[in-house]
């Protein structure tokens, strides 16, 4: 059954390859009883020279670390007592807008309210732009008097969020994020196998492949709250697959990454809404976060089904239509009819 839902859902992403939208992609599904099933099409590279796609071949995350790294280390963080999800992150990060304590509403911010991205912080900002030595940055972002949004606009999903968070990681457990182990196929820094390309970076000057593509992540040393993670599609489908047995959290914690904190974000987490990017027919106990390099994992608990759906639709680079914003939800409407129909 599970081969059958797999080749009945990539069937939009081959056509995208065939097309020429993306380069490459590689779509996973896997079940709560471990069963799991996989299909590529296309190429990891086309510049400098083209390079066929492999199950192999290990992608760049992006914003999917988000969810597989830093959200699940800090709820298991905050599992073992070491935080409390409701307490501000000073709590961790003393120095957080330490010259203005008095005013400073960064210092007012809880673990929550960065993951369910309930924040005033803005979407995102090039801290690139501002040096390049790891530390420094890391002061800047602890220091900087973050612009505040007009009054009454509603918080936006932020990668600042997450860059503070994986700062409370570094201090609590006295270790950068690459030494968290995730699993095998998971992993911060240059991947053990072959890479997929994503960008030609104008900053760094080269084609991308096996550093990471996010400028913020890769000025602030490679492995940032936000993204850096890289994966091959049986790590991720062994991620999820752990989520779906519930063995990378307990009961409790599971409930702040599948109830709404805000919105239709959950902890870290996006839940299914009308219009997203899983599609229309999963059931309303899914959740899903996508990456900007392509890249995305839904986990249908109703249904007891994750997949994943790897593409690198920057390579060669971001300014062109690869129309990923509707590939998505394809995949996902396919894989349910699927399974419905199985």
């Amino acid at each position: 059954m599970i081969e059958t839902i797999c080749e009945t859902a990539f069937a939009p992403a081959r056509l995208a390859v065939a097309r020429g939208e993306i380069p490459g992609a590689t779509l996973g599904v896997v079940s709560a009883n471990g069963d799991r099933a996989v299909r590529l099409a296309g190429a990891a590279a086309l510049r400098p020279t083209v390079e066929p796609l492999t199950r192999d071949h290990w992608f760049d995350l992006a914003s999917v670390s988000k969810v597989i790294a830093t959200t699940t280390i800090i709820l298991q963080l905050a599992e073992q007592g070491r935080l409390d999800l409701d307490r501000p992150l000073t709590d961790v990060i003393p120095d957080l807008r330490q010259y203005d304590v008095a005013n400073a509403a960064e210092r007012q911010l809880t673990f929550r309210d960065c993951l369910a991205h309930r924040s005033f912080l803005p979407a995102v900002e090039p801290i690139y732009t501002y040096g390049d030595d790891p530390a420094r940055l890391r002061a800047f972002v602890l220091q900087r008097e973050w612009r505040q949004p007009q009054p009454g606009t509603p918080p936006v999903y932020s990668d600042i969020n997450f860059i503070l968070l994986g700062i409370a990681i570094e201090r609590i457990t006295g270790a950068p994020l690459s030494a968290w182990r995730l699993g095998d196929g998971l992993g911060f820094g240059q991947p053990p196998g072959p890479v997929v390309a994503t960008e030609y970076c104008q900053w760094r000057g080269r084609m991308l492949k096996g550093e990471v593509h996010d400028e913020n992540a890769y000025a602030l040393g490679g492995a940032a709250g936000h993204a850096g993670l890289f994966g091959t599609v049986d790590g991720v489908l062994g991620f999820a697959h752990a989520m779906l047995q519930g063995a990378l959290l307990s009961p409790a914690m599971m409930a702040h990454v599948r109830t709404p904190q805000f919105g239709h974000r959950t902890c870290g987490w996006e839940r299914a809404f009308p219009g997203w990017s899983g599609g229309d027919r999963c059931s309303p106990d899914t959740i899903g976060h996508t990456g900007f390099t392509g890249t995305g994992l839904w986990i249908d608990f109703g249904r007891g089904l994750a997949w994943t759906l790897l593409t690198n639709r920057v390579h060669p680079s971001r300014h062109t239509e690869s129309g990923i914003f509707t590939l998505r939800p394809a995949v996902g409407q396919a894989l349910a009819e699927a399974t419905t129909a199985c």
